[in-house]
């Protein structure tokens, strides 16, 4: 598919200057509906655990926590203290409902490019769904910034650019959800996403060596970092 060669320009509703209450409570719950599909959520867990095994008292950074839901089963599956940190007020503000009954869980406003962390203050730095949010210069800065400030490592969960990816991921945001927000930036979403390569790319640019990925199966693909 020709649309797919290189990545979409066009910008996603999300990433509007002033996002409609409703549509943006509706959209992120559909998120973490999504998020429960093969090759999300669960993979996710999964990597940031692996980093943290033999850490009894992990601090994990989830940028660009959404509504929350990968803090919430994080730490719903063992202890640890987390910070859900995302760039919006206003999304940040549904994960603080979201994860109002969830011990050592703090919330941080910030930009993924300038975190107010300092070196190493985290163990591991989790963002799902993030990257493709950005051009190749932001995402750059995103990663070294993460790098930075992650003792341990890194762990993306995204989308792959591919005809494969396309489809399943638009067969799943139109049949499973109902939102025109879903269904417009889900789509567009698969085509602003970076392939493997362009990943692994864009991770070495900020000093980021792969060390572990998940099944390359289904759509997204959750890669870790060093």
């Amino acid at each position: 598919m020709d649309l797919l060669r290189t990545r979409s320009l066009d910008h996603e509703l999300l990433d509007a200057e002033r996002l409609d209450p409703d549509e943006l409570a509706l959209n992120l719950r559909e998120m973490a509906f999504l998020n429960r599909l093969p090759g999300g959520l669960a993979d996710s867990v999964r990597a940031v655990e692996g980093l943290i095994a033999d850490e009894p008292d992990a601090r994990v950074l989830d940028v660009g926590t959404g509504s929350g839901d990968f803090v919430r089963r994080l730490c719903q599956r063992r202890e640890v203290r987390a910070i859900a940190s995302d760039v919006r007020t206003e999304v940040l503000a549904i994960a603080a409902r979201n994860l109002a009954d969830i011990s050592h869980v703090s919330l941080l406003q910030a930009d993924a490019r300038a975190l107010p962390l300092g070196d190493g203050e985290v163990d591991v730095v989790h963002a799902s769904l993030l990257l493709h949010h950005l051009d190749p210069r932001e995402a750059v800065g995103a990663l070294r910034e993460m790098r930075r400030v992650a003792r341990r490592g890194v762990v993306i969960n995204d989308l792959r650019r591919g005809p494969v990816p396309f489809a399943l991921t638009a067969l799943a945001v139109m049949v499973l959800s109902r939102g025109s927000w879903t269904h417009h930036d889900g789509i567009l979403s698969a085509r602003r996403a970076y392939t493997l390569d362009e990943l692994d790319h864009l991770a070495d640019e900020a000093g980021l060596a792969l060390t572990a990925r998940s099944s390359r199966i289904w759509p997204r693909v959750t890669s870790s970092y060093r």
